[in-house]
């Protein structure tokens, strides 16, 4: 498993939900880096998508890349066509 996230409603929710999570962890022989672990985050990067109290949004600097990209060349473009039978 590489990545996880932990939440509740409340503090004592997040803190409850956690609790589960890190003992299952414990029982199944997990290890974790806690030196890669984030604890109580107010948001956070999950799949390329910011997710905070807000909800999910679409991270900003992922756009920003894809609009530095150059266009594509014809013999890429090519490519890229519907697949025909």
């Amino acid at each position: 498993m590489d990545d996880f996230c932990v939440y509740g409603k409340t503090f004592d929710d997040c803190l409850e939900n956690l609790d589960h999570v890190l003992l299952r962890c414990q029982e199944k022989h997990f290890i974790l880096n806690y030196e890669k672990c984030p604890f109580m985050v107010r948001e956070g990067i999950v799949l390329g998508h910011r997710v905070s109290e807000r909800g999910i949004e679409v991270d900003r600097a992922k756009i920003e890349v894809i609009k530095q990209l150059p266009p594509p060349t014809a013999s890429c473009s090519s490519q890229l066509r519907p697949h025909r039978r």
